[in-house]
């Protein structure tokens, strides 16, 4: 099979500004090469990157992309010209496009529209009806997939799939996995929808540091330094123990950050933005306790009680109910163990190899 893969205008392949979801594509789009396929990426051009390479039997092709905008129209309006551009690059004999661009699917070629594979990463906006002749309307998450059969007529649902993200490494062996240290680790943007107030807050008390790993500029997705300056200011002032670090890019590196950590945690308080993050199943595979807000798009994947917890950031204190759940495991070093036993299983679940026979498998059915 041909596939094409064509990227966001934001974030160069491989991810040396970040990118979750390019980094996702950047792995299955090398499984998909190690099967056989005949792959084709194409991706926001970077000085530091050729306009054109082979990487693990993918072919790389770069057109010329953007710093992210804060600004929303002016965000849709890049996303245009990028989109030409990307659209043009796609070679006209592939069998299936996947896109995750907003405007992708009504710029490609008229002849590969009817193969365009759009993998919804985030909650739709009203967009999911006009994209009529997709081969498949692809959510991360279950809740996703909810979300864009709701923008569509009953006879359409059937164009709409759901394939959970994968990790985008290899599943650590369990040899790799070493002795955990007293520690708590959040990876993500350091943004305000991320509830790194809830986790600030929930920090004073605790024995146990906390690690803040991840952007910071607004231009990566980040809260801008003003707002890390006010995280670190009510981190003084509460007393707690966090500690923020930039971004790692480093696959090595971020899997040592995850092998030490004991326990990850994600409060998100994103309702309508949060999709299937991977981070919290990055750690999983690491062995790290995951304790995640009680939003849906987490309930694909931690059952709690079995293979984390989950606190509710919508009571009347989520900071105090989040405290309660960290104080638990840092006292319970049984339960720590038991639900680290439990998380690892993420491995055989959503691995870069089962994720890719799963997609192989969606690519033939929404063609044929």
């Amino acid at each position: 099979m041909k596939i094409t893969i064509v990227q966001g205008a934001f974030f160069p392949v491989p991810t040396l500004l970040g990118g979750a979801v390019e980094k996702i594509w950047f792995r299955l789009a090398q499984e998909f090469a190690a099967l056989g396929h005949d792959v084709t990426h194409v991706s926001r051009s970077h000085p530091r990157l050729p306009a054109g390479e082979v990487i693990a039997g993918v072919r790389h092709h770069r057109v010329t992309g953007y710093n992210q905008p804060t600004n929303g129209l002016k965000l849709k309006a890049l996303d245009l010209l990028y989109s030409r551009r990307a659209c043009r690059a796609v070679p006209l004999d592939s069998d299936i496009v996947v896109t995750n661009t907003f405007w992708s699917p009504f710029l490609l070629p008229r002849a590969l529209r009817p193969r365009a594979y759009v993998s919804v990463e985030r909650f739709p906006k009203g967009q999911m009806k006009w994209y009529k002749t997709a081969a498949r309307l692809r959510g991360c998450s279950l809740t996703i997939a909810k979300a864009v059969q709701k923008e569509l007529p009953p006879d359409r649902h059937s164009q709409v799939a759901c394939i959970p993200n994968p990790f985008p490494f290899d599943p650590p062996k369990p040899e790799e996995r070493t002795a955990k240290i007293d520690q708590i680790l959040y990876c993500g943007r350091v943004h305000p929808e991320k509830g790194l107030e809830i986790l600030i807050d929930a920090a004073a008390g605790l024995k146990w540091p906390v690690l803040v790993v991840g952007p910071q500029e607004i231009r990566h997705g980040g809260g801008g330094p003003e707002y890390i300056q006010s995280m670190m200011a009510r981190a003084k002032q509460a007393g707690a123990d966090v500690t923020f670090m930039p971004p790692v890019f480093d696959i090595a590196e971020l899997g040592r950050l995850y092998n030490q950590a004991a326990i990850f945690v994600y409060p998100s308080i994103a309702e309508a933005g949060e999709a299937g993050p991977v981070a919290p199943r990055e750690a999983m595979s690491w062995g790290c306790v995951p304790v995640v807000s009680a939003l849906d798009c987490f309930s694909d994947f931690i059952e709690p009680g079995r293979n984390g917890l989950v606190f509710d950031h919508r009571a009347a204190n989520p900071a105090g109910e989040l405290h309660a759940a960290l104080e638990r495991l840092i006292a319970d070093q049984t339960l720590r163990q038991h639900l680290a036993a439990e998380a690892v299983k993420v491995c055989q679940t959503h691995s870069p190899e089962h994720i890719a026979h799963l997609m192989l498998a969606d690519f033939q059915a929404a063609l044929g």
